[in-house]
Order: structure tokens, then sequence, then C-alpha cells
């Protein structure tokens, strides 16, 4: 609401899809995922790279938004790279290849990356590869404290991965 004689701004809004395996109510509650799909205009899939099994959900995932949202934006992010046991490696993320999605990887508890899908999906649906954040977005403090020289080593490894062939089949990259 502007005051009197306050110039407003009409900024476009969009709805951001946000998909993963948050743990609670995925059984009870998973056959209504569907009708919060409806309407979007973009979407982050979100999986756990402590947890093999978040990433083997990612396609059906995928499949499950692309039925409903058709042909909209969607940004692969691979959550957790602060943490030491990482059981999905670099070059076994091939599915944003398979599909052409863009890849990030995060650190939602050290902050790492975690503007870039956003500010991704905002280029994107705003036509403007130019765009960007005004000031740095507001995030709370970090609650961990990334190791720069491991994450150095993980973004080798992503740009390793990412020039060699993908596999006929996600399944045996965990073999």
């Amino acid at each position: 609401m502007a005051l009197p004689n306050q110039q407003t701004v009409d900024y476009p809004s969009f709805k951001l899809v946000i998909v993963g395996d948050g743990g609670t109510g995925q059984e009870k509650f998973g056959g209504l995922r569907d009708g919060y799909y409806i309407h979007g205009q973009c979407a982050i899939i979100m999986f756990d790279v402590t947890a093999r099994l978040t990433y083997k959900n990612v396609p059906t995932w995928h499949r499950d938004l692309c039925r409903v949202c058709e042909n909209i934006p969607i940004v692969l992010c691979g959550n957790k790279v602060d943490v030491k046991n990482r059981q999905v490696k670099a070059k076994q993320v091939t599915f944003h290849r398979k599909k052409n999605l863009q890849y990030y990887e995060i650190s939602a508890k050290s902050n790492y990356n975690f503007e870039k899908p956003y500010l991704y999906l905002a280029r994107k649906l705003a036509g403007d590869a130019n765009l960007h954040f005004v000031e740095s977005p507001a995030l709370a403090p970090p609650e961990v404290h990334i190791d720069i020289a491991a994450q150095q080593q993980h973004e080798a490894e992503l740009l390793a991965a990412a020039a060699q062939p993908l596999p006929d089949d996600d399944d045996d990259a965990f073999e």
C-alpha cells in the first residue's frame, strides 16, 4: 500500500513451485502434490546430495511437474554441499544434462550459491539475461561455514563431469 504522494511500481510476480523430498507428509499428502503445481510458472527441483534416494526421485518429480506445468523453466539443485559425507557425486548428477535443465549445487545452511537458482529463473521469466538483484538477497546468517577448498574441488568435479559423455541410464551411476 502506497502512502499519499508516494510513487508505486508494479513489479511482475510469478508462481514458483519448489519440489523435493522434505520428508514430512510425503506418503499421506503425495497425491495432492499436482494441485500445488497448477499455474506454476517456474520450478526448482531440490535433492539432497547426502541422500541418494532423493536424486533417484528427481525423474519422477520432473515428469509430474512437466505433466501439469508445460514448458516452464526448471532448475535442478543439489543441496547440502557443505556436508562432508556426500553420497551423490558430481559425475552421477546427469539428469539436468539429459533434460536441458540448469543445475546448481547449493547449501541452504551456509548460503552457498543460494541466490543463483532464483536469479536464473527471474532472468528466464523476464526474458532479460542481464537482470540482476539490486541488492544482495537478505539471507539469514549462515548456520555453517563451507569449506572453500572442498567446494573448489566439487566445482572442478562438476566441470569435469559436464565434459563427460552422458550415460545411457541414470541407474548405473550409483553402481
